[in-house]
C-alpha cells in the first residue's frame, strides 16, 4: 500500500493543477497524507518502536476518516450553494 500511495501522491503533485480544480481539495489532500503517514507506519513498525507507530498508524486512518467526512461534507454544501444560484 506504501508503494501504491506514494505513486499516487506522485500523481497529485504532477496535476496540482487539476488537483486544485476540486472544491476543498485542501482538506482531500490534508487527509490523504495522513493515510499515507499511516501506511507508513505501517511499514516502519515491523522495524522499531512496534507499539507506538501502531498507535500512530491507527491515529491516522480515524484522523484521514474525519478528513474525508469534512471534505464529503463541504463539497455537499458547495454543490447545493451553486444549485441554488
Amino acid at each position: 500500500m506504501l508503494i501504491l500511495g506514494v505513486g499516487v501522491m506522485f500523481l497529485f503533485i504532477l496535476n496540482r493543477v487539476h488537483v486544485k480544480k476540486i472544491k476543498s481539495w485542501k482538506v482531500l489532500f490534508a487527509g490523504y497524507c495522513i493515510l499515507l503517514f499511516g501506511w507508513l507506519c505501517t511499514v516502519l513498525e515491523g522495524l522499531f518502536l512496534e507499539h507506538f507507530l501502531n498507535l500512530l498508524e491507527h491515529m491516522s486512518y480515524a484522523v484521514s476518516a474525519v478528513l474525508l467526512i469534512v471534505w464529503c461534507w463541504k463539497y455537499a454544501q458547495k454543490v447545493k450553494e451553486e444549485e441554488i444560484l
